[in-house]
């Protein structure tokens, strides 16, 4: 982080932990008070590890993986590389997370490496998912079931993973009935990603910035286009904590919301409304394998907004897609976005 700082940038090397927007004032974990006149918030997304019973303490072991953790992804490919056979599950979200897609990328690679190391055939593979499509956009749910089709991966919508037995390598699911029932079961299974619940910061859902209630409730009240407190003028929210219909949690939604929060600040310090606004621009490059990708772009409605030239379609998968994931969007990151170019 040092070596990218702006120059005339005062670093508190301290962690928030509560903020009252309306005396405009924050503490971080070393009890120093902060005032402030106006504020920008983009403290991300903070991961539960908890909220499913038994999944912290089977992590990492006896076949349970995540790669929401740095230190667990080197042994989530251990896991996936050394597999054997067996029944491999894979959970959806069961609550707004950041890179909705990843859930689906960690396992078409992981199906592409059984194949290679020939236990495809005798490990059966599901994708349960609390969601009732694979993917919000309806042309790129539509090239995504046709992938799963193809690589016979067995999806099941409206299961939601409930807690994990580490002794018996069960886990337990609630699946939506018609009529609005819940009915539980178990299965059993051999190898298993599971994505942990996400939520914002706690001291954000403490705060008076937050939503009360409703679908975005405990994240950031803001503007879903200006990106301005609607409550408090002088706060403006970006990123993962950022309270958006359809929560676009991307490092390509920050891209297009950053300059949005720029131009806006310094209009409002003038005294004057904000005129930026930003469309939901959200993109999910969803790799299907080593060499290929999906590159789903999308705004506000779940309506496709590509990049690309119409004789580049977005919803099938595209080598040349994966070039751009592979090689050109840390580039873009580190010397684009960090210095406020792209």
């Amino acid at each position: 982080m040092k070596d990218v700082m702006p120059s005339g940038v005062e670093w508190l090397r301290e962690a928030v932990v509560d903020l009252q927007a309306a005396k405009k004032q924050l503490t971080t974990d070393a009890g120093r008070i902060v005032e402030f006149d106006y504020l920008v918030l983009a403290p991300g997304i903070q991961i539960d590890w908890d909220k499913i019973p038994g999944f912290r303490e089977t992590l990492g072991k006896g076949g349970v993986c995540s790669i929401y953790d740095f230190r667990q992804a080197e042994k989530t490919w251990e896991m996936v590389r050394t597999f054997r056979g067996g029944h491999a599950i894979f959970n959806g979200a069961a609550t707004p997370i950041k890179c909705g897609g990843a859930p689906m990328k960690i396992m078409f690679l992981s199906e592409e490496t059984f194949r290679e190391n020939g236990v495809r055939g005798r490990t059966p593979v599901k994708f349960k998912t609390p969601g009732g499509v694979i993917f919000g956009v309806k042309e790129y749910a539509d090239a995504l079931t046709k992938v799963v089709r193809e690589r016979d991966i067995q999806t099941e919508f409206g299961h939601t993973l409930q807690r994990i037995e580490p002794m018996t390598k069960e886990a337990t699911f609630t699946v939506q009935k018609p009529g609005g029932s819940q009915e539980t079961y178990t299965e059993r299974y051999d190898l298993m990603h599971v994505t942990p619940h996400m939520s914002a910061p706690d001291w954000i859902k403490r705060s008076d910035v937050a939503v009360a209630d409703g679908p975005l409730k405990g994240w950031v009240k803001v503007d879903a286009h200006t990106l301005q407190s609607p409550d408090f003028p002088y706060v403006f929210a970006l990123g993962d904590a950022a309270g958006l219909p359809g929560h676009p949690k991307t490092g390509a939604a920050v891209r297009k919301q950053y300059p949005v929060v720029a131009k806006n600040l310094q209009t409002v310090m003038k005294g004057f409304p904000p005129t930026n606004f930003y469309d939901g621009y959200s993109s999910c490059p969803i790799v299907t394998g080593r060499s290929k990708l999906i590159l789903a772009e999308f705004v506000y409605g779940n309506r496709i907004k590509s990049s690309f030239p119409s004789f580049m379609p977005s919803d099938t998968e595209r080598y040349d897609s994966w070039l751009l994931k592979r090689y050109g969007l840390a580039p873009m990151y580190w010397y684009g976005m960090l210095k406020g170019l792209v």
